[in-house]
Protein backbone atom coordinates (compact mmCIF):
# COMPACT_ATOMS: atom_id res chain seq x y z
CA UNK A 1 0.00 0.00 0.00
CA UNK A 2 1.20 3.51 -0.81
CA UNK A 3 0.42 6.37 1.55
CA UNK A 4 0.15 10.12 1.01
CA UNK A 5 -0.15 12.35 4.06
CA UNK A 6 -1.44 15.92 3.92
CA UNK A 7 -2.94 18.65 6.07
CA UNK A 8 0.06 19.92 7.96
CA UNK A 9 0.76 23.59 8.44
CA UNK A 10 1.42 26.41 10.87
CA UNK A 11 -1.05 26.93 13.70
CA UNK A 12 -1.06 28.84 16.96
CA UNK A 13 -1.06 27.08 20.29
CA UNK A 14 -4.57 26.05 21.20
CA UNK A 15 -5.58 25.69 17.58
CA UNK A 16 -6.60 22.67 15.54
CA UNK A 17 -5.51 20.82 12.43
CA UNK A 18 -6.75 17.71 10.67
CA UNK A 19 -4.27 15.47 8.94
CA UNK A 20 -5.30 13.09 6.20
CA UNK A 21 -3.57 10.05 4.81
CA UNK A 22 -4.80 8.66 1.52
CA UNK A 23 -3.92 5.07 0.71
CA UNK A 24 -3.75 3.30 -2.61
CA UNK A 25 -4.83 -0.27 -3.16
CA UNK A 26 -7.96 -2.29 -2.63
CA UNK A 27 -7.01 -3.82 0.72
CA UNK A 28 -6.98 -0.67 2.86
CA UNK A 29 -9.83 -2.02 4.97
CA UNK A 30 -7.59 -4.91 6.06
CA UNK A 31 -4.85 -2.70 7.46
CA UNK A 32 -4.21 -1.31 10.89
CA UNK A 33 -3.25 2.34 10.41
CA UNK A 34 -1.08 4.53 12.56
CA UNK A 35 0.27 8.03 12.97
CA UNK A 36 3.77 8.71 14.23
CA UNK A 37 5.72 11.94 14.57
CA UNK A 38 9.31 13.04 14.64
CA UNK A 39 10.43 16.32 16.15
CA UNK A 40 13.79 17.86 15.22
CA UNK A 41 16.61 16.00 16.91
CA UNK A 42 14.31 13.36 18.36
CA UNK A 43 13.33 9.83 17.51
CA UNK A 44 10.12 9.00 15.72
CA UNK A 45 7.38 8.32 18.24
CA UNK A 46 3.92 6.80 18.29
CA UNK A 47 0.92 9.11 18.24
CA UNK A 48 -2.19 7.06 17.48
CA UNK A 49 -3.42 3.93 15.74
CA UNK A 50 -6.70 2.43 14.60
CA UNK A 51 -7.70 -1.13 13.81
CA UNK A 52 -8.88 -2.12 10.34
CA UNK A 53 -12.55 -1.81 11.23
CA UNK A 54 -12.08 1.40 13.18
CA UNK A 55 -13.49 -0.22 16.28
CA UNK A 56 -10.27 -0.04 18.30
CA UNK A 57 -8.14 3.05 18.74
CA UNK A 58 -4.92 3.66 20.63
CA UNK A 59 -3.23 6.88 21.72
CA UNK A 60 0.02 8.03 23.21
CA UNK A 61 -0.49 9.51 26.65
CA UNK A 62 0.81 12.85 25.40
CA UNK A 63 -2.08 13.28 22.95
CA UNK A 64 -4.89 11.42 24.69
CA UNK A 65 -7.96 13.63 24.98
CA UNK A 66 -6.67 16.09 22.36
CA UNK A 67 -6.19 13.99 19.23
CA UNK A 68 -8.67 11.68 17.52
CA UNK A 69 -7.84 9.09 14.89
CA UNK A 70 -10.52 7.90 12.50
CA UNK A 71 -10.80 6.23 9.13
CA UNK A 72 -13.09 6.03 6.14
CA UNK A 73 -12.60 2.67 4.47
CA UNK A 74 -14.80 3.65 1.56
CA UNK A 75 -12.42 6.53 0.83
CA UNK A 76 -9.19 4.67 1.73
CA UNK A 77 -8.31 7.47 4.11
CA UNK A 78 -7.24 7.77 7.73
CA UNK A 79 -7.48 11.03 9.64
CA UNK A 80 -5.89 12.60 12.67
CA UNK A 81 -7.90 15.41 14.22
CA UNK A 82 -5.61 17.45 16.44
CA UNK A 83 -7.12 19.89 18.91
CA UNK A 84 -5.64 22.04 21.68
CA UNK A 85 -2.30 21.94 19.95
CA UNK A 86 0.83 22.71 21.92
CA UNK A 87 4.28 23.86 20.75
CA UNK A 88 5.61 20.43 21.75
CA UNK A 89 3.35 18.88 19.11
CA UNK A 90 5.58 20.44 16.46
CA UNK A 91 6.94 17.63 14.30
CA UNK A 92 6.77 15.89 10.98
CA UNK A 93 3.78 13.55 11.14
CA UNK A 94 3.87 10.24 9.30
CA UNK A 95 1.09 7.82 8.56
CA UNK A 96 1.85 4.12 8.47
CA UNK A 97 0.12 0.89 7.54
CA UNK A 98 0.33 -2.60 9.02
CA UNK A 99 -1.17 -5.53 7.06
CA UNK A 100 -3.11 -6.87 10.02
CA UNK A 101 -6.67 -6.17 11.09
CA UNK A 102 -5.65 -5.75 14.70
CA UNK A 103 -2.14 -5.11 16.01
CA UNK A 104 -1.09 -6.19 19.49
CA UNK A 105 1.63 -3.51 19.53
CA UNK A 106 0.43 -0.60 17.40
CA UNK A 107 2.79 1.69 19.31
CA UNK A 108 5.87 0.12 17.76
CA UNK A 109 7.43 1.43 14.55
CA UNK A 110 8.36 -2.12 13.66
CA UNK A 111 4.69 -3.12 13.55
CA UNK A 112 4.26 -1.02 10.41
CA UNK A 113 5.72 -1.86 7.01
CA UNK A 114 4.48 0.99 4.84
CA UNK A 115 5.07 4.68 5.50
CA UNK A 116 3.94 7.93 3.96
CA UNK A 117 6.25 10.84 3.21
CA UNK A 118 5.32 12.95 6.23
CA UNK A 119 3.61 16.30 6.68
CA UNK A 120 5.01 19.10 8.83
CA UNK A 121 3.00 20.51 11.72
CA UNK A 122 4.33 23.64 13.37
CA UNK A 123 2.66 25.00 16.50
CA UNK A 124 3.67 28.51 17.50
CA UNK A 125 3.47 29.75 21.08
Amino acid sequence: VQLQASGGGLVQAGGSLRLSCAASGRTFSSYTMGWFRQAPGKEREFVAAISSSGFSTYYADSVKGRFTISRDNAENTVYLQMNSLKPEDTAVYYCAASPVRYSTRPDLLTSFGSWGQGTLVTVSS
